[in-house]
């Protein structure tokens, strides 16, 4: 089936100003099966204004915080209805067993979307006593409102659940935006905007600019009527974001990714936590933020650890993540495909043993076998960079004091899982880890009701929770004069 995509701008679907398209390529067979519409600045130009008009004139303005919440209901039962469809969207583009998002970023595509609609109603302001104005009394009191039109720019790995963790918490917050999903991956995002319209949303609170990040991103960080930008992605976009963005002083939220420490002691359930670590390692083919990339194992049970970990690594069963039995479909695009195969390579050219997996040349499609490294340290490029592939490294320390200081030793900053059944311990160095999030004995769980982001270079601010609804407001004070 061919798909041929365009923007979604104040409810209809419409093309690129100059015409041009981006072609969507099949990650397992190579082959193009669609394009979308390639967004130019004056397209930006036409989303933000049908956005700034909800926010300042429209129907979007006139609704309060419990109406905004019904609509945030009926759009995640919109979304809950069309489970199948949006995880189908998902999986297909970056080659993804369909599994996965009907199992984790569906379901908390949802959760998100009803939390955010009790959130909707519970941004309120407080009362702040003062000594007065010059003698007389006063009334000083403060409101949250929305900090405006949001340019929100989604990365490809997890298209669905990471557009509605920005739009369910800005929406709550009475703001409007544009999304700006990845060129690769703007399906999904594209069939939420026509479930809002389904829904109610007025036209115009929600628009969809598809494009690359170097001609829409650059315009959304530009525009002078877009309030704040909510980027997820590499820190090298980040650090460019930014940059733009400072330089007309919007608010900026960015979550970039991480190389977190899975930190395994010897007194850990082992079998819980080999299976914790492969999936850390191998969900969504590695192309995780916050992948446990990273496996520190306490030197008694290393050696018996990585062995165990490599042969879990060669049992998974890649290919075509649509035929039966297959665990592992392909990454998600050629440069990608790439990126990991020559870390890989380094691993072995810096001297790292290799267990499982290797270089792979598959005859078709973006296949990268899972890959595990033993005899490791932490100055190598496979445990100090982002790959963002399936490609674990494993590294040796012997004591607790050790193994928070390699798990310290990153630029990152982003999650970290502690498997250990020492209670004491397992608070020691939740607390130690400079982290945004700690797992003790699971995966650092996603979840509605828990904020979300990073540390160091792993990103500024947060998104979930009720925070995260409450970064998408100002807080303004109003002082009255009461004479006597």
């Amino acid at each position: 089936m061919t798909e041929h995509l365009n923007h979604f701008i104040a409810g209809t679907g419409v093309e690129a100003s100059d015409g041009r398209r981006i072609a969507l390529v099949n990650p397992v067979t190579e082959q193009v099966y669609g394009s979308c519409a390639r967004g130019t600045a004056e397209d930006v130009d036409r989303a933000v204004a049908a956005a700034q008009r909800q926010l300042e004139h429209g129907a979007w303005r006139q609704l309060d915080g419990a109406q905004r919440g019904r609509l945030l209901v009926k759009l995640a039962d919109l979304v809950e209805r069309d489970t199948d469809v949006l995880a189908d969207l998902d999986a297909d583009a970056i080659g993804r067993s369909p599994l996965e998002p009907r199992r984790l970023d569906v379901p908390n595509a949802v959760a998100n979307l009803r939390a955010a609609a009790g959130w909707a109603n519970q941004l309120e302001g407080r009362t702040i006593p003062t000594g007065g104005y010059f003698g007389t009394k006063t009334l000083s009191y403060t409101v949250r409102e929305p900090v405006g039109v949001v340019g929100a720019i989604v990365p490809w790995n997890s298209p669905l659940m990471i557009t509605v963790w920005k739009l369910a918490a800005l929406l709550a917050a009475g703001c409007t935006v544009v999304i700006k999903p990845s060129e690769e991956t703007p399906q999904s995002a594209l069939h939420l905007a026509a479930l809002a319209q389904e829904a109610g949303f007025p036209d115009g609170v929600i628009n969809v600019v598809t494009g690359y990040g170097a001609e829409v991103g650059r315009a959304l960080c530009e525009h002078p009527h877009v309030a704040k930008i909510s980027f997820t992605g590499s820190p090298e976009a980040g650090r460019e974001i930014q940059r733009t963005a400072g330089v007309l002083f919007k608010h900026v939220a960015l979550e970039l990714g991480g190389k977190s420490p899975q930190i395994v002691f010897d007194d850990a359930p082992f079998d819980d936590a080999l299976r914790g670590c492969a999936l850390g390692l191998f969900a969504n083919q590695g192309q995780v933020c916050a992948a446990g990339s990273r496996i520190l194992v306490q030197r008694g049970i290393a050696e018996r650890f990585a062995a165990a970990l490599a042969e879990a690594a060669r049992a998974v069963k890649v290919g075509d993540p649509r035929e039966p039995g297959v665990q592992m479909g392909p990454v998600a695009k050629k440069a990608q495909f790439d990126r990991v195969n020559r870390y890989i390579q380094l691993g072995i050219d810096q001297g790292a043993t290799l267990l499982a997996g290797g270089v792979s040349t598959p005859e078709r499609g973006w296949f990268v076998r899972p890959t595990i490294f033993a005899n490791a340290n932490n100055e190598m490029a496979i445990a100090r960079d982002e790959i963002f592939g399936p490609v674990g490294t494993v590294i040796t320390f012997d004591s607790e004091d050790e193994a928070v200081a390699l798990a310290n030793d990153s630029t990152y900053g982003l999650a970290a899982t502690v498997w250990t059944t020492d209670l004491a311990r397992a608070h020691r160095v939740a607390a130690a880890v400079k982290v945004g999030a700690v797992g003790v004995n699971c995966w650092s769980p996603l979840d509605a009701n828990l904020p979300w982001g990073g540390v160091k270079t792993s990103g500024i601010g947060r998104e979930g929770g009720f925070g995260g609804a409450m970064a998408y407001t100002e807080e303004k004070v109003i002082t009255v004069l009461l004479p006597t």
